[in-house]
């Protein structure tokens, strides 16, 4: 059985940083793709980050240049480094993973974290 945890979320001011992490747990998976999506109230679950292996990785257009997805392969853990973070960055952001070539909607992706709180002030 394959969970994702994710960590790191918490409350910084616009232009600041935060780190989120998602590791895996239970069975060990080597996930062709592992991805960031986030989801503000009231809105629809958005793609944000993909890396796909080797290392291969793809940016929404909206945190392009400002956020960077890394993977740690020996932890099986990826990472989402967050900077020059607005306020419309404000979401829950979940991590997801798949076995196979995975693209940019909820529904490409098997697995999922519970989601971590990223809220950004003005």
């Amino acid at each position: 059985q394959v969970q994702l945890v994710e960590s790191g979320g918490g409350l910084v001011q616009a232009g600041g940083s935060l780190r989120l992490s998602c590791a895996a747990s239970g069975r060990t998976l080597n996930f062709t793709t592992m991805a960031w999506f986030r989801q503000a109230p009231g809105k629809e679950r958005e793609f944000v980050a993909r890396m796909r292996y080797p290392g291969i990785t793809y940016y929404a257009g909206s945190v392009k240049g400002r956020f960077t997805i890394s993977r740690d392969n020996a932890k099986n853990t990826v990472v989402l480094q967050m900077n020059s973070l607005k306020p419309d960055d404000t979401a829950v952001y979940y991590c997801a993973a798949d076995n196979t070539r995975a693209g940019l909607n909820v529904i490409d992706y098997a697995y999922w974290g519970q989601g971590t709180q990223v809220t950004v002030s003005s």
